[in-house]
C-alpha cells in the first residue's frame, strides 16, 4: 500500500479543523511531568515539541496509507497537502517508460493508453505562472505533454458540461419534491474536501441533502475508461486516465470505490497530479512552459469544434449556484435573469443570491467557501434554521482557484495578489451555457441512451457513506 509523503500544512487557521482524538497516526508526544510543551512548526514544515527546560525535540512525521486516512472520522482540511506515492507525477513516469520499452522490444500493442485530462483551475494557474494566455497555455501544455509519451490531452471543462447539466435538472426535480425531507437545500458535490468531511462528521444527517451528481473529475472519469476506450477499440483497463487537478483532496476522490470497476479492476482515474506537481515536471525536464513551440494535435473530445478554450459565467468554482439559478428561474417562473446580485453575508467567502419574482416563491441560493461557513452552514441545516434552495459549497476559502495543489506565490508576491491574478487569467476565457455544447447532447443519446436511461445515472451520479466513529479507526472503510 502506498504512504503518504509530505506533511499537512496549515495555511489558513480560520479554515482548519482540529485533530480529532481518534486520528488512528497522530504525531507522538511524549507526556512529562508538568506544564504541557507547546509545539511549533518550523519553517520547512516540521513539527518541534518544546520542554519546559526550554529544550526542543524535533517529532516524526506521521506515515499512513491511503486506506488509514480514509478511515479516519475526524480530521479533514480544505486541501490535504499530502503526496500519495500512487497519485504522483513519479507514477506517470513510470508508465511512459513502460511503454517506451514495449516499443523499444516491438510490442506496442502491449502499451497503456495514456490520457491527461487538466482542470481549468490548473491551466489558469499555469498561465498566471508564466504570464501566458489560457489558449497558449492549453497549446503549449499538450505538446509538452505528448511530448512525453502521452497519447491524448482532454479538457476537463467538456465534462464539466455534463456536471451542470445534471445539477440543474436535479435541483428542479428536488424543488418539485422539496416537502421530501433531505431534499432542500441541495448542497453541491464537486468538492471533494467537502464531501470527505461530510460524510466522516455528520453522516447520514447531511449527506442527503450533497447532490449526487459526480464532479467533473469523475465525469470525466466515466467518459475515457466507457466512452472513449469503446470509440477506440479498448477496454477501460488498457487505459491509463491522469487528471491534472488544483486540489489534493482530487486524489482521494479518484481513490473513492464507488469510482472501481470490479470488472476490468481499474479506476475511473487511474492518477491525479496537482498543477504544481505538472509545474514540477516542467523543472525536471529541464522546460519553460511559455518557451514551448505548440504543435497541433487532433482532439478526440473537443470542447468546442475548433479547439478553442470556453469557460462557464459564475466564478473559478464551476458556477453551479448561478447556472442552477438561472435555469430554475428559467424552467419554474420562465423567468431569464439578468446580472446576479450577490450579498456577502459575515466574511467575501459567503454570499447570498435572491430572486423575487412577484407572486412565486423566492430562489434563494449562497456560497459557502471555507470550514469556517461550512460548519456555520451545516449548524443552521441541522436546526431547520436554513432557508436556502442550493449553496454552492467548496472547501478551500476562495473557492477551487485556491486549491491547495496550485502552483505557490513566488518570493516577493502574496497570496491575495496571486489568487486575483489567477482568478483575472480564469474569467479571461469566453463563457457560454453547457446546453450550448452540441457534442454534449449527441453524447447523451448515443453513448447514455437518453438523459433518464440507467447508464446516465450509473455514469454521471454516484453515492456517499456515513463513516461510523470508531475508537479505535482501524477498520473502517469507505
Amino acid at each position: 500500500m502506498a504512504q503518504f509523503s509530505g506533511a499537512l500544512r496549515l495555511t489558513d487557521l480560520d479554515d482548519f479543523i482540529a485533530p480529532s482524538q481518534e486520528c488512528i497516526k497522530p504525531v507522538k508526544v511524549e507526556k512529562t511531568i508538568g506544564k504541557a510543551g507547546a509545539i511549533r512548526i518550523e519553517n520547512d514544515g516540521t513539527y518541534v515539541q518544546l520542554d519546559n527546560s526550554g529544550g526542543s525535540t524535533k517529532l516524526q512525521k506521521a506515515q499512513i496509507t491511503l486506506n488509514d486516512c480514509l478511515a479516519c472520522s475526524g480530521c479533514i482540511t480544505s486541501a490535504e497537502s499530502v503526496l500519495i506515492t500512487l497519485q504522483s507525477q513519479d507514477e506517470l513516469y513510470k508508465v511512459l517508460e513502460g511503454n517506451r520499452k514495449l516499443i523499444e522490444n516491438g510490442e506496442p500493442e502491449k502499451q497503456k493508453t495514456v490520457v491527461v485530462s487538466v482542470s481549468p483551475q490548473s491551466r489558469a494557474s499555469l498561465a498566471a505562472k508564466y504570464k501566458l494566455s489560457l489558449q497558449d497555455t492549453a497549446a503549449k501544455l499538450t505538446t509538452f505533454l505528448r511530448e512525453l509519451g502521452v497519447h491524448h490531452v482532454l479538457d476537463e471543462t467538456f465534462a464539466r458540461d455534463f456536471s451542470l447539466l445534471e445539477s440543474q435538472r436535479e435541483f428542479l426535480h428536488r424543488f418539485n419534491n422539496q416537502a421530501t425531507k433531505g431534499s432542500l437545500p441541495m448542497l453541491a458535490s464537486a468538492c471533494p474536501g467537502w464531501v470527505c468531511y461530510a460524510e466522516k462528521t455528520h453522516g447520514s444527517y447531511i449527506l442527503p441533502y450533497i447532490s449526487t451528481t459526480r464532479s467533473p473529475q469523475q465525469i470525466m472519469g466515466s467518459l475515457v475508461k466507457d466512452y472513449l476506450a469503446q470509440s477506440l477499440g479498448l477496454t477501460p483497463d488498457r487505459i491509463y486516465h491522469v487528471t491534472v487537478m488544483m486540489c489534493y483532496d482530487k486524489k482521494l476522490e479518484a481513490s473513492r470505490e464507488d469510482f472501481y470497476s470490479d470488472v476490468y479492476r481499474t479506476r475511473d482515474v487511474d492518477c491525479v497530479i496537482t498543477t504544481g506537481e505538472v509545474d514540477a515536471m516542467l523543472d525536471k525536464e529541464q522546460v519553460i512552459l511559455s518557451d514551448i513551440e505548440p504543435q497541433e494535435y487532433p482532439s478526440v473530445l473537443p470542447v468546442t469544434p475548433s479547439g478553442s478554450i470556453v469557460s462557464h459565467a459564475g466564478g473559478g468554482s464551476g458556477g453551479y449556484l448561478e447556472h442552477i439559478l438561472r435555469y430554475a428561474a428559467r424552467e419554474l417562473y420562465g423567468k431569464e435573469l439578468g446580472q446576479l446580485e450577490y450579498k456577502t453575508m459575515k466574511n467575501k467567502d459567503f454570499k447570498e443570491v435572491t430572486v423575487q419574482l412577484e407572486g412565486q416563491q423566492p430562489l434563494r441560493f449562497a456560497l459557502a467557501y471555507g470550514f469556517r461557513n461550512i460548519q456555520n452552514l451545516v449548524q443552521k441545516i441541522k436546526r431547520g434554521k436554513s432557508h436556502y434552495h442550493f449553496v454552492e459549497v467548496m472547501a478551500c476559502p476562495a473557492g477551487c482557484l485556491n486549491g491547495g495543489g496550485q502552483i505557490k506565490p513566488e518570493e516577493g508576491t502574496s497570496d491575495k495578489d496571486l489568487i486575483a491574478e489567477v482568478e483575472d487569467m480564469y474569467s479571461s476565457a469566453p463563457t457560454r451555457l453547457p446546453e450550448e455544447n452540441a457534442m454534449v447532447q449527441q453524447l447523451y443519446e448515443e453513448w447514455l441512451g437518453g438523459m433518464d436511461s440507467g447508464k446516465s445515472r450509473t455514469a454521471l451520479h454516484t453515492q456517499y457513506h456515513e463513516v461510523e466513529k470508531n475508537i479505535n479507526a482501524l477498520n473502517i472503510k469507505w
